[in-house]
């Protein structure tokens, strides 16, 4: 199955491309005080070797906008100045490099504040990000509107407030607390208006549940070729909230996995600790970087007799354990037999080899 992807504007934020037939881009957001220049460029180097595209920056107060300046001369992700409530700070922000302004429709309305903004972004030649939460939606419309209809509306109203200003480096969000609030608003946007869009659910959660949200939320619009650039809103550190984007990426082959460990599930016919083995394996893959520096390849750890030498010979490399002992097959071939204990570092000589032919 190959997914249609809804053929949006293309926009430029600092060196990266969204839109059109452009990949689908990782975003995340510091969480650090962006004023705090040495820890926010580390969260954002960390960010980057995880696997980020772009990353946003809250810009609170004065000295965060002053700050971006010597943030972004130590970085190389392109930096979105998230502002709220001041338009005086998203100029300052303008002026101090920031590659994309994102601004809240539910705070900064005044129309002569969005002009001042408007004419600040095209002296910069840089996009503006019209974000909307449901936490700070405004009605527009009848009060018994569904979130998913306020949020549209009070998007597209925005929108054309900006047009009217001869501006359309746009890029829109709409991102409610819930799956089903978001799905239907980004569907509804999504015919309203050919701006690329960044996916979300606000406010998600914790890590558990707010892979579980987004996953079903934007794995739902990917697959509908919905979604240009996107970020899984974590209560955890923000690595985490990139590796979670990257795996649903993948899922949908929006992304190359780089190295894709296939396991079972296991059950009362396992003989060996094979659950162990697994997170040891995604342990030492993710330490050495194998999912940007390796071709793609799927390595199959398998527990029992039942399906595993079937999946073990489909994947590139793979395990079919017995007890205690298995058999590792490579390219469909079976190699040799190999201890439980030895499987991870096997496997991880085997992927270095196989990648270096």
């Amino acid at each position: 199955m190959e997914i249609k992807r809804r053929n949006a504007k293309v926009v430029k934020i600092g060196d990266c491309l969204i839109g059109g037939k452009n990949p689908v881009a990782i975003q995340s957001m510091t969480k650090t005080k962006t004023s705090d220049i040495d820890n926010t460029v580390k969260q954002i180097k960390q960010l980057e070797a995880a696997g980020c595209q772009i990353v946003r920056l809250a810009v609170k107060e004065p000295a965060d906008a002053a700050a971006l300046k010597k943030i972004k001369a130590r970085v190389k992700l392109p930096l979105v100045a998230d502002i709220h409530f001041s338009y005086r700070l998203a100029i300052a922000a303008i002026e101090n490099g920031a590659d994309k302004i994102r601004l809240n429709p539910g705070n900064i309305d005044k129309p002569q504040q969005i002009k001042a903004v408007v004419d600040a972004l095209k002296a910069a030649r840089i996009p503006l990000r019209i974000g909307l939460n449901s936490g700070s939606v405004k009605e527009t419309g009848p009060r018994k509107s569904s979130m998913a209809d306020k949020l549209v509306a009070s998007c597209l109203e925005y929108v054309r407030q900006i047009e009217k200003l001869k501006f359309t480096n746009l890029v829109i969000s709409l991102k409610a607390n819930n799956v089903l609030d978001t799905v239907e608003a980004y569907r509804k946007v999504a015919i309203g208006c050919s701006y690329p869009l960044h996916l979300g659910v606000t406010a998600a959660g914790s890590a558990y549940q707010g892979i579980i949200k987004s996953s079903i939320a934007l794995g739902s619009l990917l697959l509908e070729g919905i979604g240009d650039t996107m970020r899984v809103s974590l209560t955890d550190h923000p690595t985490e909230e990139v590796r979670a984007a990257r795996g649903i990426l993948e899922s949908l082959n929006l992304a190359s996995p780089g190295v894709q460990v296939i396991s079972c599930p296991t059950c009362g016919r396992c003989e060996i600790d094979l659950i162990s083995i697994v997170k040891g394996l995604e342990a030492k893959l993710a330490a050495k970087d194998y999912k940007k520096f390796y071709p793609p390849l799927r390595v199959a750890v398998m527990g029992c007799v039942v399906n595993g030498p079937g999946e073990a010979k489909e994947a590139d490399l793979g395990v079919a354990f017995g007890r205690g002992a298995g058999i590792l097959f490579s390219r469909g071939k079976m190699v040799k037999k190999i201890l439980e204990k030895d499987c991870v570092k096997t496997l991880l000589r085997e992927i270095k080899l196989m990648t270096q032919r």
